[in-house]
């Protein structure tokens, strides 16, 4: 049983105008123009905005000949979610680096518990600071992060400092935070709740924090509660993943397609080198390699190999990984390159960590 005195340390993840990060990360030419993806200048819904497209007053699910009309050169690019879904498992191993209690709710943000965390590291914001670094190193798309004592105050912290920032809310500064915050600021606050609770007088925390429980549930229903415990710092929701790690993996897009096996051998060093620090970090070891391969033409192929024994050192799997590579020479050039173990010894792997109060180094 969990106990009582322990203060959970939650970090909510949120990346960046995230599919029009994507197109922009596979087509430089969109990087610094108002780009939207979805639709057309005729028909359609926007997905997605660039922060370039944002200045026009253009926002996700906007009919798109509304914002044709508002940015005459705005670019319209097709959704490839495939494409997105293969960025967001790269983010998402990045997160289990670091904790088990992830809860994805969507492609682009994740909740992550890291109150007991694989580093062993006391300091939530720092290991948020860490996450967003290797996400701009190793996937090239800046994230933005939200650090406090609960989902809903590390959400709304999460979008203070967009794009590209971080907003630590500390325990002891929960309640003024939430006091002073603008009642349509609160996640789950919509803009029709927003204007009831305008006729009732209430325009900040504070004023919604003066009115009692009755009072919420009279005139809000099932909500009252909800209002009644969120500006007071309440919430008992938890981070759940039923996940259990069945692999870990490194990858990298590169800006300009690989043609010679040597160089991609060179390349597949580096992924090599991050791969093992990975695995000794999270104190995982494998049994099969493979090796993974994505062409000009967004086709892909996995080679494998499995082992009788569990490694976790470069100079244990490299070899495998020359192997697979050298089996068969690619027939295009190739745009990623990825290596992964899985076979893992995930039941043998220390589950022990510590926990620290949080209001000792949040």
């Amino acid at each position: 049983m969990e106990e009582p005195s322990i203060v959970r340390k939650i970090i909510h993840v949120d990346m960046d105008a995230f599919y029009v990060s994507v197109e922009q990360l596979d087509n430089p030419e969109l990087v610094g123009k108002p780009v939207v993806v979805g639709g057309n200048k005729d028909r359609g819904v926007i997905a997605a905005a660039s922060y370039e497209a944002r200045k026009f007053g253009i926002r996700s699910a906007m009919p798109s000949s509304i914002a044709a009309r508002r940015c005459p050169d705005l670019i319209f690019v097709a959704a490839n979610f495939e494409r997105y879904k293969e960025i967001s498992n790269q983010i998402r191993a990045i997160f289990y680096d670091y904790t088990d209690m992830v809860e994805p709710l969507s492609l682009d943000e994740a909740y992550l518990d890291v109150t007991e965390n694989k580093m062993n590291n006391p300091s939530a914001s720092l290991i948020a600071q860490e996450i967003r670094a290797r996400i701009k190193e190793e996937v090239g798309l800046n994230a933005s992060a939200g650090v406090s004592i609960n989902k809903f105050t590390a959400k709304i912290a999460s979008d203070i400092n967009k794009p590209n920032g971080q907003k630590t809310i500390a325990p002891e500064e929960v309640i003024p935070f939430l006091e002073n915050l603008r009642i349509e600021k609160f996640y789950g606050v919509g803009k029709v709740t927003a204007q009831k609770m305008n006729m009732h007088g209430v325009f900040t925390g504070r004023q919604l924090k003066e009115l009692s429980l009755q009072y919420l549930n009279t005139h809000f229903g099932k909500s009252g509660l909800h209002f009644y415990n969120i500006v007071r710092g309440i919430q008992n929701s938890k981070v759940t993943s039923d996940r259990i790690r069945k692999s870990i993996a490194a990858e990298r897009t590169f800006s300009k397609d690989l043609r010679s096996q040597d160089f991609m051998i060179e390349q597949l060093e580096t992924i090599a080198e991050t791969l093992e620090k990975r695995l000794l970090k999270t104190k995982l070891k494998g049994k099969t390699v493979t090796l993974k391969l994505k062409f000009s033409d967004f086709t892909q192929q996995t080679r494998s190999k499995t082992i009788g024994y569990f490694v976790n050192l470069k100079e244990d799997f490299f070899p495998i990984v020359k192997e697979l590579i050298l089996q068969e020479e690619p027939k295009n050039s190739v745009r990623l390159l990825g290596i992964s173990l899985t076979n893992l010894n995930t039941n043998e792997t220390d589950k022990k960590s510590v926990s620290v109060q949080l209001k000792l180094d949040f």
